[in-house]
């Protein structure tokens, strides 16, 4: 199962959506797409100072002092990452928290 933990400004991913064998894999294809996306967005997008690192099953994302075009493109990635989670519950989980310290 993949786990995405989200708060103002950090994203954590963490798993294996297992939904299909590595290659073909839908739901990990996808969550893959919206998590690139966000963090290429707004490095190139926005002024907004970003560290990330990302490797097989882990993905941490953080936006020092998000503006609002930073927090709409995060709220887009959780409108998307939710959509994903919605057809495949048991495969995905998002989770809002305020306890993420990176």
């Amino acid at each position: 199962m993949i786990v995405i933990s989200m708060t103002d400004n950090i994203v954590k991913i963490r798993g294996h959506a297992g939904y299909a064998p590595r290659g073909q894999d839908i739901v990990c294809a996808g969550l893959t797409a919206l998590t690139q996306t966000l963090v290429e967005s707004i490095e190139g997008l926005t002024g907004n100072e970003i560290k990330y690192d990302m490797s097989p099953g882990r993905v941490d994302i953080e936006i020092k002092d998000p503006d609002e075009d930073a927090q709409l493109l995060m709220d887009s990635f959780f409108v998307g990452a939710e959509m994903i989670a919605d057809e495949f519950p048991e495969y995905v989980r998002v989770e809002i928290r305020n306890d993420l310290g990176l």
